[in-house]
């Protein structure tokens, strides 16, 4: 249950700041938070929300009060790049930043499905990895060490 939106014109910084604020908490409460927030970021954001917990509801049949937010990842989109005359024939560079947001969404009480190893499986991988640490060991070859010579130096008499 997730929505992407890319390329929004403006700079992931800015987004940011407005995602940490709603991360981890339930969609109601988000929403709210969002809705109150004197941000442009706020309004953007609470859009990609809307349309993750659009797609909960008709492709996964949730609830919106179950749902809460699992993730906001605010990534760093194209970035426009233009240019400011100014004196003696130089030009300052603008960047114009984008940025992308993925949106998750969870179910409350449910664990994520990368969590959801047993404790067999989870024991397994253990072992797994001990034998591989084993056989790497064994595998090293034993440098043999360099034999001192036994040429002596002496220096001449005068």
């Amino acid at each position: 249950m997730k929505s992407i939106i890319s390329n929004i014109r403006i700079s992931p910084k800015k987004l940011n700041l407005v995602a940490e604020m709603v991360r981890r908490k339930s969609v109601v409460e988000a929403d709210s938070i969002l809705r109150f927030t004197t941000k442009k970021a706020a309004e953007i954001v609470r859009k990609a929300l809307a349309s993750a917990v659009a797609n909960a509801e008709n492709n996964f049949k949730q609830d919106k009060e179950t749902l809460y937010i699992d993730e906001i990842i605010v990534g760093k989109g194209p970035t426009l790049k233009r240019f400011n005359p100014v004196s003696r024939g130089r030009a300052h560079p603008i960047l114009k930043r984008m940025s992308i947001i993925t949106t998750k969404l969870g179910v409350k009480g449910e664990e994520p499905e990368s969590k959801k190893k047993s404790k067999a499986e989870k024991a397994e991988a253990k072992t797994e990895t001990a034998k591989e640490t084993k056989v790497a060991k064994a595998k090293t070859p034993k440098v043999a060490s360099a034999k001192k010579s036994s040429v002596k130096v002496t220096s001449p008499k005068s």
